[in-house]
């Protein structure tokens, strides 16, 4: 065995955003890492020096028979390359974070009997995860409890929590202030990496239905889709509110520092900085997430005081309006929220689930 981990990461940033977090953290303690991914993946080595890159197929099965007989080729040809990048390799161990790009690499790695760590990011267990997870040694988990988990997986199950951003990490100290009678009211609206459509439509029309005292108050800065963009900026324009509105915002984590209520959707990631930061937020899951995994994230925060949940049936103006008008009269409210959600945060992911890989591989790295 050599000083090497491999990583089997691809696809969203849900998957991608704890892989480069782990290897950071394996670089910083003297390891060498390399991931394998598809296509989808490939701009992970540019973002961290250091970091072999191999590339193999991968397949997702769509709905179709023909879909499927494709994306079951290609998961055949994944694994075929994939045996071959780790028997040339000889890894002390592989790492999973999730998402059809690592199925290839990790049914690979357990055939050839590789010491392997799958990480679950969400409260319920994704689809590619459940299929592997009969055949990993340990599963890292983001959550105290992940749906799905049958009873023999628990046994192998660590909660290591789900790796942010460094620059996340460092508000993890800024001090949360619940809006004041009179002052400003720090509002951030994000939707994942692009926006949301559902957020673009429905926040406008929302502040819009709040008393005009309050309207007054809002310092809003809200994420959108670039094709959602011209509109979103039209309905502000005239509301009396203070609206800031971009397609992406590159210094998020700073303004979830200064955000004293957050309107997001409930991805692994989303939910992670919300957690470390420690702010309160009403969660829109994303009603056609792959097994409704972010109803599941939403329900875990709200279960633990950190948010307030609305579906996306439920998710209307006048709700919305509601809530948010109830929300800022209860100070005390959200500072508990706050203080709920930072409970639940794992500064430490990084660290742990290297900790945990490291233990797996049973010295040999």
């Amino acid at each position: 065995m050599s000083g090497l981990i491999v990583l089997a990461a691809g696809g969203t940033g849900g998957h991608v955003f704890p892989a480069e977090a782990l290897a950071g953290e394996l670089l910083g303690r003297g390891l060498k890492v390399a991931l394998v991914t598809d296509k989808r993946g490939q701009a992970f080595g540019g973002r961290l020096p250091g970091v072999a890159l191999h590339r193999i197929r991968a397949g997702r099965p769509g709905a179709g028979l023909a879909s499927r007989l494709v994306a079951a080729g290609e998961m055949l040809l994944g694994f075929l390359a994939a045996r071959r990048v780790l028997r040339a390799l000889a890894p002390a161990a592989a790492v999973g974070f999730g998402g059809y790009p690592s199925v290839p690499t990790m049914l690979a790695a357990a055939r050839l009997g590789l010491p392997t760590v799958i990480h679950e990011p969400n409260a319920r267990i994704g689809r590619a995860n459940r299929w592997l997870l009969p055949r990993m040694q340990r599963v890292a988990t983001a959550f105290p409890q992940v749906d799905g988990l049958g009873p023999l997986a628990r046994v192998r199950v660590v909660e290591t929590g789900n790796p942010v951003r460094p620059a996340v990490l460092a508000q993890r100290h800024a001090p949360y202030a619940a809006p004041d009678a009179n002052g400003p009211i720090e509002l951030l609206v994000i939707g994942g990496s692009q926006g949301a459509r559902i957020l673009g439509a429905v926040v406008p029309a929302a502040l819009k239905l709040l008393p005009a005292p309050l309207k007054a108050r809002l310092r809003l800065a809200q994420q959108a889709r670039p094709e959602d963009l011209d509109a979103v900026r039209a309905a502000y324009a005239g509301s009396g509110i203070a609206a800031e509105t971009a397609a992406f915002f590159a210094d998020v984590p700073a303004r979830l520092a200064r955000a004293q209520l957050v309107i997001a959707r409930a991805g692994a990631s989303t939910v992670a900085e919300l957690c470390v930061t420690g702010r309160p937020a009403i969660l829109v899951p994303y009603g056609a997430a792959t097994d409704d995994h972010q109803a599941a994230n939403a329900d875990a925060l709200a279960a633990a005081g950190a948010a307030w949940v609305l579906r996306e049936a439920n998710f209307t103006p006048a709700a919305l309006a509601r809530r948010i008008e109830t929300l800022l009269a209860a100070p005390d409210l959200l500072s508990a929220a706050a203080a709920a959600a930072h409970r639940l945060g794992r500064p430490d992911a990084a660290k742990r689930l290297a900790d945990l890989v490291l233990e797996t591989t049973g010295n040999r790295a």
